[in-house]
C-alpha cells in the first residue's frame, strides 16, 4: 500500500492511501468515520499508523477497498497537496551505503579543493598521498552515519530554498526505510521485521559549505542544515508491498535530462546492517527514518554539475514512484 500525508482545502495535514491506479487519494479517517461512524486512533497521521504497525495497514486496505463506495472521501490527487510521508519524523539517521558513489565523490571533492590552490596538480597528488578525501577504513567496518535536521523535512512538490550562503548546491539520490516496530539491541537477522516502509529521499547538499565544514571532523553541518533541505517522497510503500528493497532502478533528472542513478542492489550495507548496529544500547522508535545514502552517479558532486535556480529535480525509485521538486532563489 502507497500512503501519504497530504492537504487539501482548507483542512490541515491528514493520512491517506494513493487508490485508484494512483490517480486518487484516499482521506482514511473520512472513510473510516463513513464507514463505522467513528474516527480510528491509528489512522490519525502515517506516523500513528506507523506506531500501531501493520494492523493499521490492513485496516487501511479494507477501506481501500471500498474506496469506489466512499467517493466523497477521495479526491484528485492533482487537487491535494502532498507532504512528507511523514512530516517531522522522530529521528532521521542517513548513512552511506554505496561505495561506488564514495569513490567518485571523494575524487570530486579533491578536484573542487585543489582547484583553489595555487597549483591545483600538487595539491591533487598531496591530498592523494596523504589521503585526504578519500574512504575512511572504518566505512568497511560498520555503517556509519549522521542526523539530518528532522525539521527540515518537505515532500514533493514543495520548492527548495536556496540557501543564501552557497553557490554550489546539489541534489542526492537516496531512499530509506522508515521504522514501525519499536527495538533495542536488535539482532541483524531480526532487523527487516522492524520496517514499517519506503520512500526516496533527496539529501540536499550545499556542496561548497561542506567542503568548508568536513576537515572539522564533526560531519557536514550547514552543508546540509538548512529549510527544505531534506525531502521525503512522494509516498510511503508499505514493506508488505516492497518486498525486495534491494533490486530496485534509481533515476535522478535535471529539468528531463537523465543525470544519472543506480540500483539499491548496489548497498554495501543493508538497512539490516544500520538497524542493527544503531540500536545497540539504544531504543529505535516508531516513524524514525533511516536513508541509504546516495547511490552511485546520484549527484551533481560526482560529475562536476551542479544546479541552477529555477532547475527541476525528479528522483525516481522503481516501485515507490517521483520525487519532484524545484529549487528557487530568492
Amino acid at each position: 500500500m502507497k500512503l501519504v500525508t497530504f492537504s487539501a482545502g482548507r483542512a490541515g495535514p491528514r493520512a491517506g492511501a494513493l487508490v485508484d491506479g494512483g490517480r486518487r487519494v484516499l482521506d482514511l479517517q473520512a472513510a473510516h468515520r463513513a464507514r463505522y461512524g467513528k474516527s480510528a486512533k491509528s489512522l490519525a497521521s502515517v506516523l500513528a499508523m506507523a506506531e500501531a504497525g501493520f494492523d493499521s495497514v490492513a485496516l487501511a486496505e479494507t477501506l481501500a477497498r471500498g474506496a469506489a463506495r466512499s467517493r466523497a472521501a477521495t479526491h484528485k490527487l492533482a487537487e491535494v497537496r502532498l507532504h512528507a510521508p511523514i512530516p517531522a519524523p522522530p529521528q532521521m539517521r542517513d548513512f552511506l551505503c554505496f561505495e561506488r558513489h564514495l569513490t567518485q565523490a571523494f575524487d570530486a571533492a579533491r578536484k573542487v579543493r585543489a582547484a583553489g590552490a595555487p597549483d591545483p596538480a600538487a595539491a591533487m597528488r598531496e591530498m592523494e598521498a596523504k589521503g585526504i578525501l578519500s574512504i575512511p577504513q572504518v566505512w568497511y567496518e560498520r555503517p556509519i552515519f549522521y542526523h539530518p535536521n528532522r525539521l527540515n523535512v518537505v515532500g514533493t512538490g514543495h520548492d527548495i530554498e536556496w540557501p543564501a550562503f552557497s553557490e554550489r548546491l546539489d541534489f542526492e539520490l537516496e531512499f530509506g526505510c522508515f521504522i514501525g516496530k519499536a527495538g533495542r539491541d536488535i539482532p541483524r537477522d531480526q532487523a527487516r521485521a522492524h520496517i514499517f516502509g519506503y520512500t526516496i529521499f533527496n539529501d540536499v547538499s550545499a556542496r561548497d559549505e561542506q567542503m568548508k565544514e568536513m576537515p572539522g571532523q564533526l560531519g557536514p553541518g550547514k552543508g546540509k542544515d538548512f529549510d527544505t533541505g531534506n525531502v521525503l517522497g512522494p509516498c510511503l510503500v508499505t514493506a508488505d508491498e516492497l518486498k525486495d528493497p534491494y533490486k530496485l532502478k534509481m533515476e535522478a533528472r535535471v529539468n528531463g535530462e537523465r543525470w544519472g542513478g543506480g540500483n539499491s542492489g548496489e548497498m554495501h550495507w543493508k538497512f539490516e546492517d544500520c538497524i542493527a548496529h544503531a540500536a545497540r544500547s539504544e531504543t529505535i522508535v516508531a516513524g524514525e527514518f533511516f536513508g541509504s545514502g546516495t547511490v552511485g552517479s546520484g549527484c551533481g558532486l560526482e560529475q562536476m554539475r551542479f544546479l541552477k535556480p529555477g532547475d527541476v529535480v525528479e528522483l525516481e525509485v522503481e516501485g515507490i514512484g517521483i520525487l519532484r521538486n524545484r529549487f528557487v532563489k530568492s
